[in-house]
């Protein structure tokens, strides 16, 4: 529940990157000694993949409120849950260190928000390069193979879960493996910075071209997590669109660039320091074009969030997005709220209106739910955001985080 018309202002702490802790923990399963992980947000997604490996054997515990401690098992269970690998789309990357260590797994296809479709067809071909054997069965897909081999990887599209699974198959077995077309998002280095510190023989992160050299096994670890980019921009704009004053601290400039660029554009006055980004805006902003597109370019996560906000700019904006085919969902719920936007498949025309009102909406996914927020603290009256979970997916202690800002807001079982 949103009051909203309430000036943010203050500083916001960022945590650790959800899209570098879930890749990281499965990782994990292919420690042989125990593995200490910092900095590790506390959210849902974090508690499925967690549950996940444990049901793979894994002994997980937490240290502290950020820190877990991953005990191995002397040998992994093979099979996934089905469960859980429905609730979470990023539960498919246990397939690559679950087959590299132990020749085998067996996996369903994941859930996960519903942004459209996104098919673990990258990830198949990614494992037949390495020579596995995979078969359906039952609904169940078998991925088997003696060992691993190091192959040449052309990747279609430059997946960020299929390049992750891929340098995780491909750490421990024989032989040079080279992705071709690799993702180049951080979390991809961060990945490649946490198996190299297990022992692993990974380069190239953050390039198209990924090579890794296979080892015979890996050790274990301590590592602390980068924050998290999107829930940074994410604040950012809920400072902007409240006409306020907000900083975001710890975060890694090169991180956000693409964002702040657009925020910049849009006339808001932005001050970056060597581990922090300050806001200040003093009304609306300007109308921009924008396009999601792979690392560097602006993020698929973050298109959602701006969307409230280009809905007060002053002109017509032009949104389009070309990751997800259904990442546009909140549209309707923002066209309720007063908004004016006409769509057409990825396409979203945007034209500026004085306010927007409260109302209730409905999250459809985790980022369409941080976007209904953030238009709820620029309209006037109240906004209830149901099917709020999903927003808990992605975003720690989102409701005390906003209210240490000044933002009126409080989370209700309805």
């Amino acid at each position: 529940m949103v009051d909203g018309g309430r000036r943010l202002e203050g500083k916001v702490r960022i945590s650790g990157a959800k899209n570098a802790s879930l890749p990281i923990l499965a990782a994990s399963l292919m420690a042989t000694q125990p593995v200490i992980l910092r900095n590790i947000p506390q959210i849902s997604d974090v508690e499925i993949m967690l549950a996940m490996l444990t049901a793979l054997g894994m002994s997980c515990s937490w240290l502290d409120d950020h820190t877990l401690k991953l005990v191995p098992p002397k040998q992994l269970n093979t099979k996934a849950p089905e469960k859980l690998l429905r609730e979470m789309r990023a539960s498919i990357l246990v397939v690559g260190p679950v087959l590299a260590k132990e020749g085998k797994v067996i996996v369903t296809q994941p859930g996960g928000c519903n942004i459209g479709p996104r098919p673990i067809d990258y990830h198949i071909k990614g494992m037949e390069a390495l020579g596995a054997n995979i078969r359906e069965d039952s609904g169940m897909i078998i991925f088997e193979a003696e060992q691993l081999k190091g192959a040449e990887i052309m990747l279609d599209y430059p997946s960020v879960g299929a390049t992750e699974n891929i340098m995780c198959a491909a750490a421990v077995g024989s032989g040079k493996t080279v992705i071709h077309n690799a993702a180049k998002e951080p979390e991809i280095i961060e990945l490649q910075n946490f198996l190299n510190l297990l022992g692993a023989r990974v380069k190239g992160a953050g390039t198209d071209r990924i090579t890794i050299v296979g080892v015979d096994s890996l050790g274990g670890t301590d590592y602390s997590v980068i924050p998290d980019r999107i829930e940074a921009g994410t604040y950012l704009v809920a400072g902007a669109i409240t006409s306020g004053d907000v900083t975001v601290e710890p975060v890694i400039i090169d991180h956000l660039e693409a964002i702040l660029a657009k925020l910049l554009e849009m006339g808001f006055a932005i001050t970056k320091e060597a581990n922090s980004v300050r806001i200040q805006a003093t009304g609306r902003g300007k109308a921009i074009a924008l396009r999601s597109m792979p690392y560097p370019g602006f993020p698929t996560d973050m298109l959602p969030e701006m969307i409230p906000l280009l809905c007060l700019a002053d002109g017509i904006s032009m949104v389009y997005e070309t990751v997800f085919a259904s990442r546009l969902k909140h549209v309707d719920d923002l066209v309720r709220m007063g908004a004016r936007i006409k769509t057409e498949g990825r396409l979203a025309m945007i034209t500026g209106v004085p306010a927007l009102h409260g109302t209730t909406v409905r999250a459809t996914d985790l980022r369409a739910g941080a976007a209904l927020i953030l238009a709820g603290l620029a309209a006037n009256g109240q906004t209830i955001v149901e099917n709020a979970e999903h927003i808990d997916r992605g975003y720690e202690d989102i409701v005390g985080k906003l209210q240490s800002v000044g933002a009126e807001i409080v989370a209700r079982d309805l």
